[in-house]
């Protein structure tokens, strides 16, 4: 299954990349920018932490104890936004591994269940489509976004999903799976 879905992700990651060409006057993202992985819940299906796991388990013992203590203050806390626990000196330590909620962040995407333009989080930081967001109406002035539903659902559900028969199972908040 993790062979099919690495797969999946060098094709989806392709058409990622086509995304973010496109809208690329819009993004603010660089190394060093971990907003997006300061603060949140993380949605992660159980294919994908499958994965994260399998790449966990290829880093040093030393970076491993370090992210085993991140996960053990973070469920200590028990709140329920917190710093993900594979960020370490701003920089994912399992990037390669990484979920789809992370690979997609920072596109801005047509819902259609809910009728409106979704943006990054970072918008509220003046980064990502700052430039074509109002925020204190709230309104979005994209021209052109995305028309896939860029959700891990819609994502692992979706048709070019079904060609590799992924069973990507319950999704749930990161920390949840620990």
């Amino acid at each position: 299954m993790l062979l099919r879905y690495e797969e999946f992700l060098r094709k989806f990651d392709k058409k990622l990349d086509k995304y973010f060409d496109e809208q690329c006057e819009f993004i603010k993202c660089k190394i060093g920018c971990s907003a997006c992985c300061e603060v949140g819940e993380y949605p992660f299906s159980r294919l994908e932490v499958e994965y994260l796991m399998s790449g966990f388990a290829k880093l040093p013992n030393d970076l491993r104890r370090i992210i085993r203590n991140n996960i053990k203050k973070i469920k200590q806390e028990n709140q329920k936004y917190y710093m993900c626990p594979f960020l370490i000196d701003k920089k994912c330590s399992l990037y390669k591994y990484r979920g789809i909620v992370c690979r997609v962040h920072g596109l801005g995407w047509f819902d259609e269940n809910e009728n409106k333009i979704k943006l990054p989080y970072c918008v509220n930081l003046g980064l990502n489509y700052s430039k074509v967001f109002d925020r204190e109406t709230g309104e979005v002035y994209l021209q052109n976004p995305i028309k896939k539903r860029l959700t891990i659902d819609g994502v692992l559900r979706s048709e070019m999903a079904q060609k590799y028969e992924l069973e990507c199972g319950e999704i749930r908040p990161l920390i949840k799976w620990f």
